[in-house]
């Protein structure tokens, strides 16, 4: 009887672990069969699905909508995401790398550890948490992740970067006041006329980076490497 109960209670636990697990609400062929047939004015409805751990690399979501949904571990390498709302999504471990996400909206999401190397972020407004996310050799050129000082309703919320690998990225012309960048690696990076006002670059490896007219006026750079840095017009804090 003992070794009954045993098997029973085994066997529920197990049932349950298995409920709480959700498998996606679409597989890849269903997904391309919705963007198959959508158009900017009836895009895709992919709103609050749950897409986990798909393989939708290589895709062209631009007539979607992808507004919520979660996204956690899906393979979205190479894929195109231009000019999509992808605020509150959810992105856990995300693979992004070589896509296409120029214009893009994330707002309000947890990218931590997410890989976007490579990746097209051009033009996009990122207010989101991309802790030690990969963005080696990504294009984040003329980008808006600083804080908008004129709209905080909900206090100031602004890109958290601590500890990101940002190595050899362009992020020239780029907004990125008061940014969380603690121990980032910008070595290499191109950061010319760069905004990184009040910037919190503490630890932050910038070896070699380019920093020529970018604006570092308050900004927090206690530990931070800056060997061979090019500092041609740049702003620095004041002492």
């Amino acid at each position: 009887m003992k070794t009954l109960s045993v098997i029973t209670i085994l066997t529920s636990v197990c049932l349950l672990a298995s409920a709480a697990v959700r498998s996606a609400d679409l597989d890849r062929e269903q997904v391309l069969a919705l963007l198959a047939d959508a158009t900017k004015e009836k895009p895709a409805d992919l709103r609050r699905k749950d897409l986990s751990g798909l393989d939708l690399s290589g895709i062209d979501f631009r007539n979607a909508d992808l507004w919520g949904a979660t996204l956690k571990k899906a393979n979205f390498s190479g894929s195109n995401l231009s000019g999509l709302n992808l605020d509150l999504t959810v992105m856990t471990g995300i693979d992004l790398s070589e896509a296409d996400l120029t214009n893009v909206s994330i707002f309000g999401v947890f990218m931590g550890g997410a890989d976007l190397s490579g990746a097209n972020l051009s033009g996009s407004r990122v207010i989101a948490t991309l802790d030690g996310a990969n963005l080696t050799g990504a294009d984040i050129s003329n980008v808006n992740w600083g804080v908008d000082i004129k709209n905080q309703p909900m206090g100031q919320m602004r890109v958290s970067l601590k500890n990101a690998n940002l190595s050899g990225a362009n992020l020239s012309g780029s907004d990125l006041n008061r940014a969380m960048m603690r121990f980032a690696d910008l070595s290499g990076a191109n950061l010319t006329g760069t905004n990184l006002f009040r910037a919190d670059l503490s630890g932050a490896n910038l070896k070699g980076a380019d920093l020529t007219d970018a604006d570092l006026s308050e900004a927090k750079l206690e530990g931070a490497n800056m060997t061979g840095a090019t500092l041609s017009g740049t702003r620095l804090p004041k002492e």
